[in-house]
């Protein structure tokens, strides 16, 4: 245990139900410091948290935060959660009080190359497919973040392994990074999904990830950001602290991040599934092209990736372009990319039930995400959406809607606004039905689908009002599916049964 960390109070402001809180006090428990965890939320809403503290002694301030627990500490580590303008957060600077997060803490403590990847939609499964990309030739590629995984225990682990001990007051110190008593750089890539939340806050460290990817950017998190600009303006963080010797991959497809160029520090490389570009990757009748001023070669085929939909083709050739600049050779490109099956809960065919299609799409938080799910498909559609109001407009959503869906169920704190935006449109034709649960919703669907429909699950909302995140609302869904398939085939059964009788 490094002495460094010895009775030092350390805070945990918002431990919540994701991993950074947990992780941030673990890390800091197991190093020794005096852990104060605090949060507005109950011991019973957060038993699942406190319950993988249990090893640790670290005391809990719970349902409510006291000026006390913040005046008293040493550094205080914000959940992504907790807003800017959170009047804790105002005390901590005001009394010149260290703050950091978990994210600034693996920046700090990594001595691996970290690659960073952001964006309104199709973040996720373009950093777990980068990460499978880079295990084909670094297997302990690490990969977490947004994604719903820390890495920071995992850095701690590999600290002890080879002797790496963070002093402490380096990380009071926003410019300056660690030092440590021994211990070389790792080649091995550290590859993070980074949100807005966690982007805003690397501003405290001045630090970006030496690669990076932007998907796309629309608008997104504006009941947190407060404007579109506070949105993109967090976003840029992402390659704000670049060097020239660092990169940046960017779609070119994205008239916003077109713009991009004229301010960002590092090298910038594009990915296009619509244009030839002067660097980077672009798709070209089903060949992933890789082009370096005149220099140009086929990398691989997008044919072969397994997910549905033009907006995952972006994802591939994104993530590709990256795996091009990491210098991953175009066959095991062209393995993994044939090989990489869906992410959990992002357009994820769950079964096929009756001749009908269920597809689980619930990290689908924003209308835009909705509306490029909803272009993924061909056959005749029912979606389920709805959720938490995050205060962006429907109406592009409910255009897409009115254009490609035979009904929509609505359910959660949204249906009404998304109902009214569908029925603007005097010539509206879509059926639009109304569920009180997730589980009617279901049901509801498999009443009103034909053979050769899908039923998609893309709320185009958070999930808080409901759920307690997204990955809770899409194995609810995926549990009524299963419970649906076993009625029908008992239903089968019977009949059959009868029918030998």
């Amino acid at each position: 245990m490094s002495r460094e960390f010895a009775g030092r109070r350390v805070t945990i402001l918002g431990l919540g139900v994701f991993s950074g809180g947990t992780s941030s006090a673990r890390y800091f428990a197991a190093q020794g410091a005096d852990v104060t965890v605090t949060d507005l939320q109950s011991d019973k809403e957060l038993s699942t948290s406190i319950k993988s503290l249990s090893n640790w002694p670290i005391r809990y301030v719970l349902g409510e935060h006291r000026e006390k627990d913040i005046i008293d500490a040493d550094l205080v580590v914000v959940n992504p959660a907790i807003k800017i303008e959170n009047p804790f957060v105002q005390l901590a600077q005001n009394r010149g009080i260290p703050l950091t997060t978990e994210t600034n803490l693996v920046f700090q403590l990594s001595n691996r190359p970290i690659i960073g990847i952001t964006g309104s939609n199709g973040k996720t499964t373009t950093t777990q497919l980068i990460g499978e990309l880079l295990r084909s030739v670094y297997p302990t590629t690490l990969v977490g973040g947004n994604i719903g995984k820390s890495v920071l225990n995992e850095l701690n682990n590999e600290s002890k392994n080879v002797a790496l001990k963070p002093k402490f007051e380096n990380l009071l110190d926003s410019k300056k990074s660690p030092s440590y008593t021994s211990g070389e750089n790792d080649p091995t890539p550290l590859v993070l999904e980074l949100s807005s939340f966690q982007l805003q806050r690397l501003s405290w460290i001045q630090k970006s990830p030496q690669l990076a990817v932007v998907t796309n950017l629309s608008p997104n998190h504006l009941d947190w950001h407060g404007s579109f600009e506070s949105y993109e303006e967090a976003k840029r963080y992402i390659g704000l602290y670049q060097n020239d010797n660092n990169q940046i991959v960017l779609n070119a497809d994205d008239k916003q991040l077109r713009m991009w160029k004229d301010f960002c520090p590092g090298q910038v490389v594009w990915f296009s599934t619509e244009r030839t570009v002067k660097k980077g990757c672009y798709l070209h009748n089903g060949q992933i092209i890789y082009r370096d001023k005149n220099d140009e070669k086929i990398v691989c085929s997008s044919r072969s990736f397994q997910l549905p939909g033009r907006h995952n083709q972006a994802n591939l050739v994104a993530a590709v372009t990256l795996a091009c600049l990491a210098g991953i050779p175009p066959p095991l490109i062209q393995s993994t990319v044939e090989n990489f099956k869906a992410v959990e809960h992002r357009l994820e065919k769950v079964g096929i039930i009756n001749a009908i299609s269920y597809y689980n799409d619930s990290a689908c938080t924003t209308p835009t995400s909705t509306v490029t799910a909803l272009r993924a498909f061909e056959n005749p559609l029912i979606l389920i959406a709805g959720g938490y109001d995050k205060g962006i407009d429907f109406d592009n959503m409910a255009e897409e809607i009115n254009l490609r869906a035979r009904a929509v169920i609505l359910i959660g704190s949204t249906g009404d606004r998304i109902e009214q935006a569908i029925k603007k449109n005097t010539s509206y034709n879509t059926e639009v039905i109304r569920a009180k649960t997730l589980d009617e919703a279901v049901y509801v669907s498999s009443v009103i689908a034909q053979p050769k429909d899908t039923v998609l699950l893309s709320p185009g909302c958070a999930s808080y009002d409901m759920f307690v995140n997204f990955e809770e609302r899409g194995n609810k869904f995926k549990a009524a599916v299963i419970e649906l398939d076993r009625k029908s085939k008992n239903n089968t059964n019977h009949k059959n049964q009868v029918a030998e009788d």
